[in-house]
């Protein structure tokens, strides 16, 4: 009973307060936006596109080339966790995350040049989507892991292993879009930044 007394009130003297005044300072400090050219109030109808060129498809297919970059450091990654093996090169691991950073950029990159070609001009959301779709891969290598690599069994030892790689999955994957959505934000900034519109 003290720990459920102490838990309500630090959400309601701690985090919500905290919300309250994030809120606040994040609508009033971010101003205008700072848009390179200028904007058009009426949204163009997007024109006909091949099937290709559909944000869906885009993002299906945005993560597996940042995937093919740390599929065989996952393997060990995965090792060291669920197979309690010592893991020793952390040097190469940051490597292996500088390189997934690359990658992710420049895919999300050539996505979105992809539908900004084609006229579509909803490419934040699908950006993003595009660079976080790696950690659906790496969801999906989870089950391979599971099945093929380790002796897990019965119901505690699979919820626990699924949900870990969930979570581990979720933030892999708003890691990855945060990265994709920043560097398709500065290209697309860039690629605008002379456009004049009479």
């Amino acid at each position: 009973m003290k720990n459920q007394v102490a838990v309500c009130c630090i959400c309601f003297f701690v985090i919500l307060p905290l919300n309250l005044v994030g809120t606040i300072l994040g609508r009033n400090l971010s101003g205008q936006p700072n848009f390179p050219c200028r904007v058009n109030a009426v949204p163009r109808p997007i024109p006909e596109k091949k099937w290709f060129m559909e944000p869906a498809v885009i993002v299906c297919l945005g993560g597996i080339l940042p995937f093919g970059s740390i599929f065989i450091e996952m393997y060990f990654i995965f090792t060291s966790f669920w197979a309690y093996k010592i893991y020793y090169v952390y040097g190469f691991m940051m490597l292996v995350l500088v390189i997934l950073c690359i990658v992710t950029v420049c895919v999300t990159i050539v996505c979105t040049y992809f539908l900004l070609n084609a006229e579509d001009y909803r490419w934040q959301w699908t950006s993003f989507l595009s660079a976080a779709s790696t950690a659906v891969y790496v969801y999906m290598y989870s089950f391979y892991y599971y099945f093929f690599k380790t002796k897990m069994y019965g119901l505690f030892q699979t919820s626990f292993y699924f949900g870990y790689m969930a979570v581990f999955s979720t933030a892999l994957g708003i890691m990855c879009g945060a990265v994709g959505y920043m560097g398709t934000s500065a290209f697309v900034r860039k690629i605008y930044t002379n456009v004049k519109i009479d």
